[in-house]
């Protein structure tokens, strides 16, 4: 059977339409799980209303994911984004918290040092082995082909985005060789969508900032669908970098 998009009725973002190749990956046992791995660890214990889950936020950063490389490609056609871009970062988004383990960062920042204080574990990359294992226990390979996608180039460069960049972006000057291998350096921006470490303005915290605070009971101050409307692709020393007008820094601060 082949899937086909969904509606999704979020209390953060509205009704949010997913793409029938992310449904198939959200309808996996394997992403399913996120359902039982709370947000925000424990704090559920003192704020009562802080009980979401990594489900609902992978769905919201992956969506929000598709809007910003969906703006950016409607309004700099000359950036040559794709389809098949809009729909890799789209999986990105989605798929970049699967490896969490329980009560989230509590896990691997509190209980593998002190359970195996050998091992460098970090939620990114097993968030990148979780989706490996996710195509690999689904057969979803010949769905990502059925989608129009590059299986071999186009997995590379999901997983590049969910295990975080490398080297930040001051460092992948022109001059400086290319560290990732999914996409060239042309079209070096879009791996600021999911995780930016060059600014930290990316937009998994766009989601949980929203998301938290609403659930917290407190006031979210950053307004994503400002930035939204004013992110412009620039480029610097050779750099394309995701930038925003100054007058938008309000939200950002």
């Amino acid at each position: 059977m082949v899937p086909v998009a969904k509606i999704f009725n979020d209390p953060i973002h509205g009704h949010i339409e997913m793409h029938p190749l992310l449904v198939r990956i959200i309808d996996t046992p394997q992403f399913q799980r996120l359902r039982f791995i709370k947000q925000l660890g424990g704090l559920y214990f003192v704020f009562p209303g802080a009980s979401h889950n990594r489900f609902e936020h992978s769905i919201g950063v992956g969506y929000l994911a598709g809007q910003l490389v969906t703006g950016l490609k409607e309004r700099q056609p000359e950036l040559l984004i794709n389809e098949q871009d809009v729909l890799c970062v789209q999986i990105a988004g989605l798929c970049h918290d699967l490896g969490h383990g329980p009560f989230s960062h509590l896990f691997d920042r509190a209980f593998i040092p002190r359970a195996r204080p050998e091992k460098k574990w970090k939620h990114e990359i097993a968030s990148s082995m979780m989706f490996d294992h996710l195509i690999s226990c689904n057969d979803l390979k010949e769905d990502f082909v059925r989608h129009g996608l590059n299986f071999e180039d186009d997995l590379k460069f999901i997983k590049e985005q969910i295990e975080g960049p490398k080297t930040v972006a001051e460092d992948q000057g022109q001059g400086s060789k290319w560290p990732y291998e999914g996409r060239p350096r042309e079209k070096g921006f879009l791996y600021e969508i999911v995780a930016n470490k060059r600014n930290g303005i990316d937009v998994d915290k766009w989601d949980y900032f929203a998301r938290d605070c609403y659930h917290l009971g407190i006031r979210n101050n950053f307004d994503s669908s400002r930035f939204l409307a004013f992110a412009r692709v620039c480029e610097t020393k050779g750099t394309k970098l995701i930038c925003t007008r100054d007058k938008v820094l309000c939200v950002v601060r």
